[in-house]
């Protein structure tokens, strides 16, 4: 299952790729003499375009049978039966482990993916005061 980007963020990075791009390309177009500023806007266009279309092959996080992948340049991966505890705080998840920990921004999920997050975490079997999703009613 994936957990995918809000279209707000992977509108924005198309956004901020075509912007550097109209302006790199003017700035080398109307310029007197290229500059290497002039091809940092450029570089900064491909940047965004690469990032949009990573985010939206990849998506934010995988989940597996066997484990929780972020899919972030330095993304990491959580064993799903190592999971000691959530915590949720300030709207962000914390996942747990004796060795690790792997925070979910919940700003960057689509809401239909975050029903799916929610129901998957919810289905962990951990005790519930190691996470937010029991009632104490």
């Amino acid at each position: 299952m994936k957990i995918q980007y809000n279209k707000k963020r992977q509108n924005y990075n198309l956004a901020f790729g075509i912007v550097w791009a109209i302006i790199g390309l003017v700035s080398i177009s109307y310029g007197e003499e290229n500059k290497i500023g002039d091809y940092l806007f450029l570089l900064a266009s491909i940047l965004y375009f690469g990032l949009y279309f990573y985010e939206r092959t990849n998506q934010y996080i995988t989940i597996t049978e066997n484990e929780i992948k972020k899919n972030t340049l330095f993304g990491k991966k959580i064993n799903i039966a190592e999971i000691t505890s959530i915590k949720k705080i300030a709207g962000d998840y914390i996942l747990k482990t004796d060795k690790a920990e792997m925070i979910i921004n919940t700003e960057l999920i689509k809401e239909d993916s975050f029903k799916d997050l929610i129901n998957t975490l919810s289905n962990l079997n951990l005790p519930p005061n190691k996470t937010p999703f029991y009632s104490t009613d």
